[in-house]
């Protein structure tokens, strides 16, 4: 069965850091670009950081930028988002994603296949 599945979130202070996992299961991530999305309540899902898989090369939004950093394992088969400096501004459900074609691409384009979310929450 083909999936993502989400690992890291929690409950954290102003200042902390957090470390995201997703697990990707029933196709390999060599062939495909990878990305982080989150949803907060009321707003739109927005792109946080993707990463290519040809070239490593990262995209970051510019309210991430400097605190989140994208990584990716091929042979564990798992990407990770390291969140460094977390403020309460950045509580969201995070979603770990792809696109269910190959493609390359670093930028958060036309991703269209989901994990189930986890949740992260900065708060005091």
């Amino acid at each position: 069965q083909v999936q993502l599945v989400e690992s890291g979130g929690g409950l954290v202070q102003p200042g902390g850091s957090l470390r995201l996992s997703c697990a990707a299961f029933g196709f390999t991530l060599d062939y495909y670009a990878m990305g982080w999305f989150r949803q907060a309540p009321g707003k739109e899902r927005e792109g946080v950081s993707c990463i290519s898989n040809r070239d490593g090369r990262p995209y970051y939004a510019d309210s991430v930028k400097g605190r989140f950093t994208i990584s990716r394992d091929n042979a564990k088969n798992t990407v990770y988002l390291q969140m460094n400096n977390l403020k309460p501004e950045d509580t969201a459900v995070y979603y770990c994603s792809t696109r269910d074609y190959r493609n390359s691409d670093y930028t958060c384009d036309d991703y269209n296949f989901w994990g189930q979310g986890t949740q992260v929450t900065v708060s005091s």
